[in-house]
């Protein structure tokens, strides 16, 4: 544990300004929010701050926390969001959700009334402890300036330990007013950034990763030697612990199929000869059916969600199941595992693959690769295909890019059609699912990799909710392309209510929508609409010159609005039972 710096003065000063050294020692350099009253003697004292952190103003403080998300998720490092109370602080329960159910780190400090008024239902008034509790790993309130140094320091320990997610510090009003004695860390904690924690009788006490126990090791190695048909599955726990190349290590020696989930795409370079694509609901003939058949399964980060599972009882339904997971909370929650491993997912791949032989299983992969099947698109004039848009785009701009997604098709198109190379290339709101997270997101992985392009792939309906954040691309120059999606009408939706819902369209037509090139320039970015593939790749080209010069663009392309996400799955079905094929 870090200790304060013994020989270090003790300073007496402000809350606020306690707060802000506190995330300097954290080694923060962004900081994305919204200021409002409660929070503002922060903020008055930010402005001593801006040689050392930058702050991002978002339009709005969903953009903000979606920001801090995808920075975090992007970099590896814990990202920061700030807001006042009230509708403030309420404004960020969607990213603190969507944060928590990707486990991504990122500490949310917002400010609250002033103990005179706190529980009289004040202006701005909430108990936002209470509301986020459900959807943080751990949260606090801070009462007084002298408890802000411990307590920030445990927040940063807890979202970065273990399995990583958002923490909530609340801080009431006077304790960024007030005057307390500050020690800074020791210079050798400062510089390495190591974290602190300290043994607060709130919030976890397990901060450290559980270790592979050897016996659970020499198991494994006892199930793979008596597997024929193994399949590998590539979860988000993989990319969380920048495993990849553990994980390409083992599954090339194990020389076994890999599928791979939405959240583990990044984790096996999906272009291998060994990945059999996506995992589940929209998942490819290939894993589906793959699953299915197999004698063993190895599920490294995977936390078996209802739309890779699908129906529990069923899932594997021939193969025993080991299941690799930092989490001992996901072992049996949904798929009863054989066998287990609980550590970090880096850790004990590297430990598996010190033992791990070659196998031959080519008669298995002969079976599995040969029930590929390419995915067909009907021809809508005036429309350009998903798949089509999409390889246009990679043709034009590259492989290498970093992309964010919304929620709905567009989404599951770009995961199934792009091959990604990396961890953190894709970012995704996967398990809250939230429509607008990709702007936002977009906005932190920008900021953090200023010199890279950074694509929005997203939908008409989901660039809606949170297109305001044009604003904050256009103000602070952060170039970014978004291609826009456009078949007039909730996708997904309609594609449920096409195949389950008897074509009955309630509400998913969007009659009336945006003129988005206009809207681009509204904003002072650039934008086009396309209608064809060689109008896109001409757009494409546009784009690339723009954000060469610091101005984002908009691509508005239309997709039919029957163009559907191929296969499907439908919700609680047995994985091979496709509904659309």
């Amino acid at each position: 544990m870090e200790k304060a710096d013994t020989n270090a003065t003790e300073i007496i000063q402000s809350g606020a300004k306690t707060l802000l050294d506190c995330l300097v020692e954290q080694g923060v350099d962004t900081i994305f929010g919204y200021p409002g009253g409660t929070i503002l003697n922060v903020y008055d004292e930010l402005v001593g701050y801006q040689d050392k952190m930058k702050h991002v103003l978002t339009a709005h403080e969903q953009g903000a926390s979606h920001a801090a998300d995808g920075y975090a998720r992007s970099t590896g490092k814990t990202g920061v969001c700030f807001a006042t109370s009230g509708p403030g602080c309420t404004n960020l329960t969607t990213g603190i959700a969507t944060a928590y159910f990707d486990s991504s780190p990122v500490v949310f400090i917002t400010c609250n009334v002033t103990h005179a008024q706190l529980g009289r239902d004040g202006f701005q008034e909430v108990d936002i402890c209470g509301v986020t509790k459900p959807i943080t790993k751990a949260n606090y309130q801070i009462g007084y300036a002298s408890d802000i140094p411990n307590i920030v320091r445990e927040a940063f320990a807890v979202a970065g330990s273990g399995r990583p997610g958002p923490v909530l510090i609340d801080i009431i009003k006077d304790a960024t007013m007030e005057l307390a004695p500050y020690t800074p860390l020791a210079k050798e904690a400062h510089t390495t950034h190591v974290r602190y924690a300290n043994h607060l009788k709130r919030g976890p006490r397990n901060l450290t990763t559980p270790q592979a126990n050897p016996r659970d090791i020499r198991i494994f190695h006892e199930m793979i030697g008596k597997a024929k048909k193994p399949m590998v599955i590539c979860g988000g726990g993989v990319v969380l612990a920048k495993a990849h190349q553990a994980f390409f290590e083992f599954a090339t020696k194990l020389d076994a199929p890999v599928a791979i989930t939405t959240r583990g795409a990044g984790g096996f370079p999906g272009k291998h000869e060994l990945a059999t694509g996506m995992i589940g609901m929209h998942g490819s003939h290939t894993s589906n059916l793959a699953i299915d058949k197999c004698d063993l399964v190895i599920a490294v980060g995977c936390r078996f969600s209802d739309r890779v599972g699908l129906d529990f009882n069923t899932f594997a339904r021939h193969a025993q199941l080991i299941h690799i997971d930092i989490d001992k909370n996901e072992i049996n929650k949904n798929i009863r595992s054989h066998h287990h491993i609980l550590g970090d997912a880096k850790e004990v791949l590297q430990t598996l693959n010190q033992e791990l032989a070659y196998e031959d299983y080519s008669e298995w992969k002969e079976e599995v690769f040969s029930i590929r099947r390419g995915v067909s698109y009907d021809a809508y004039p005036g429309t350009v295909t998903p798949k089509d848009a999409l390889r246009s785009m990679v043709k034009v701009l590259g492989d290498d890019i970093r992309i964010t997604t919304d929620v709905g098709q567009h989404q599951m198109w770009t995961i199934k059609h792009l091959n990604f190379k990396y961890s953190g290339q894709l970012i995704s709101s996967l398990g809250f699912g939230a429509m607008g997270f990709g702007l936002g997101a977009a906005i932190g992985v920008k900021v953090a990799f200023p010199d890279e392009t950074v694509v929005h792939v997203t939908g008409d309906g989901s660039f809606l909710m949170n297109a305001n954040e044009l604003i904050t691309c256009a103000k602070y120059k952060i170039p970014i392309i978004t291609i826009i999606f456009n078949n007039q009408t909730l996708g997904m939706v309609r594609q449920w209510q096409n195949l389950i819902y008897n074509k009955n369209f309630s509400e998913s037509t969007m009659e009336v929508m945006p003129d988005f090139e206009k809207l681009a320039e509204a904003y002072h970015l650039k934008g086009r609409r396309v209608t064809s593939n060689e109008e896109l790749v001409a757009a494409l080209e546009e784009a690339k010159a723009s954000i060469r010069q610091g101005i984002g663009y908009v691509i508005d392309l239309a997709i039919h609005q029957d163009e559907f996400v191929k296969p499907m799955v439908k919700s609680g079905a047995h994985i091979t039972d496709f509904t659309l094929k």
